[in-house]
């Protein structure tokens, strides 16, 4: 009997040394990744990184970690302090990061107060690492003829060639939003024509008041170049997401090569409201891809949102299959390489 009182106490020890040097390794998270949060972008970069670059209370940050799911405690740095006045110093909303041509650049919508002055903005960093040297300021970005309220800019880069894509308002009451394309001759400077490539026509996209067409977000797999943009007004539960394809071998400054999806490919259900202004990237070990997009808190909750994500796949014609938001009741598994 001894014998037997021994072993089992022998493995008992060596189960609990066991479990005390190889703690179990979390594998499921779930949403909101960043509580607090809207107008989501992230890139993983070279360095292994995953950037986030946000604004708060008009200034915009970085933050950066070798996970998605670590986002929220990442290490984090102030790029543009809030500035006191100017064009350019209120209403900061939806900041992006770019590495271009050896750099970063950062496009971002901003104002002096009044939203009817709300244009694009670009600051720039030829440093090799984001979180060192100075972002400092390009002025603003847009094509000569063409000075209207402007939001949400991003960059599509198609068949060699790079355009920036963004959501103009037209009218007095800034009504409708559409969104429009331009060539880009650098980083910072864009070229004429102005092409709008889509207006807020079916009843999804015309929900709220204004009209809206905005956050439009470059994705691009087997050859094929999509736009995925955000439709009705972004403080209601109805905020979803629309697909814009263009024709193989279409030019992008030609409107009439872009289809519209007629349906929304991403809306509210599984007690998630108003999904929206999203983004795209891999997991760390490049063989899945996630989407970003940020919520309703809670129904009818408005612009109290905060950040999720999910994993999404691709059709046989090459369309992205985004299925519908997960609850945030449900566990997900990490992405792949975590």
């Amino acid at each position: 009997m001894w014998r037997w009182r021994l072993l089992l106490l022998t493995c008992s020890v060596l189960l609990l040394f066991r479990g005390a040097a190889c703690p179990a390794q979390e594998t499921t998270f779930r949403n909101p990744i960043l509580p607090h949060a809207a107008d989501p972008w992230v890139i993983r970069h070279t360095d292994g990184f995953y950037y986030y670059c946000s604004s708060s209370r008009e200034e915009i940050a970085l933050t950066r970690s070798k996970t998605l799911t670590g986002l929220a405690a990442g290490e984090r740095q102030i790029i543009r302090p809030r500035r006191p006045a100017g064009p350019d110093s209120r209403q900061v909303w939806a900041p992006e990061l770019h590495f271009l041509d050896g750099a970063w650049y950062v496009y971002f919508a901003a104002s002096d107060g009044d939203n009817a002055n709300h244009r694009m903005h670009v600051l720039e960093n030829r440093s090799a690492d984001p979180f060192a040297g100075t972002f400092t300021e390009k002025g603003r970005i847009a094509a000569p003829d063409d000075d209207l309220w402007a939001i949400d800019g991003s960059v599509l880069e198609h068949d060699g060639k790079r355009y920036f894509v963004w959501s103009r308002a037209l009218g007095e009451n800034l009504d409708p939003q559409v969104l429009c394309i331009a060539r880009m001759t650098n980083p910072w400077t864009l070229e004429n024509p102005t092409v709008e490539i889509s207006r807020p026509t079916h009843r999804w996209e015309r929900r709220g008041d204004p009209d809206v067409n905005e956050g439009p977000q470059a994705l691009s797999h087997a050859g094929r170049t999509f736009l995925v943009y955000s439709a009705s007004g972004s403080w209601t539960d109805d905020y979803c997401l629309g697909l814009l394809s263009l024709k193989p071998g279409g030019n992008p400054l030609n409107a009439a090569n872009w289809n519209k999806s007629p349906e929304p490919v991403f809306q509210s259900a599984n007690g998630v409201f108003g999904p929206g202004h999203c983004c795209f990237t891999k997991s760390p070990d490049g063989t899945e891809d996630w989407i970003l997009y940020h919520a309703a808190r809670e129904k009818g909750s408005g612009w109290d949102r905060n950040v999720r994500m999910q994993r999404f796949e691709w059709a046989t014609d090459g369309t992205p299959q985004f299925g519908e938001p997960q609850s945030i009741e449900r566990s997900l598994q990490k992405p792949s390489g975590e």
